[in-house]
């Protein structure tokens, strides 16, 4: 097995982009994603009745998603959303209308088979705590805090 640390160096680089989210309604979901989760519109290009191309991005980030029209929910993705603060994101979200679950925390974190605590990780450590919520379509959001840094 390989690891990122073991590649040889390149001058070639690869990077996700966009990340493909069915929708059965793309007016819906787009208004969803930028009054509800904060995410910016980039695109909205509609030039014939059955091509359309809406495309969003995160604050902060260097992917996006594209809303793509599905015939049916039962095309579901699960995505991550890493924020520095979990606390100070999720109470934004639910502010905007958003179901956010509750934060929870691997548990324990050293030795780690699965399990689960309530709340956030007690030291903060990156990859440790998360809380999820869904889309209009059922759209998995999972967020996962890393590099917190107390003020």
């Amino acid at each position: 097995m390989t690891t990122r640390d073991q590649e040889p160096a390149s001058t070639v680089s690869l990077a996700i982009e966009v990340v493909l989210v069915p929708v059965t309604d793309v007016d819906v979901a787009l208004a969803y994603y930028t009054e509800r989760v904060g995410f910016h519109l980039d695109v909205d290009y509609q030039p014939m009745p059955d091509f359309r191309v809406v495309q969003l991005t995160p604050p902060g980030s260097a992917c996006s998603i594209q809303l793509v029209k599905a015939d049916s929910s039962g095309r579901r993705c699960q995505l991550f959303l890493v924020t520095t603060d979990l606390a100070e994101t999720r109470g934004k979200l639910i502010a905007r209308g958003v179901v956010v679950g509750d934060v929870r925390h691997k548990q324990p974190f050293d030795a780690w088979a699965g399990g689960w605590s309530p709340g956030l990780d007690i030291q903060r450590r990156d990859y440790a705590s998360f809380a999820d919520f869904e889309d209009p379509d059922g759209n998995i959001w999972t967020l996962q805090e890393r590099g917190f840094r107390k003020a």
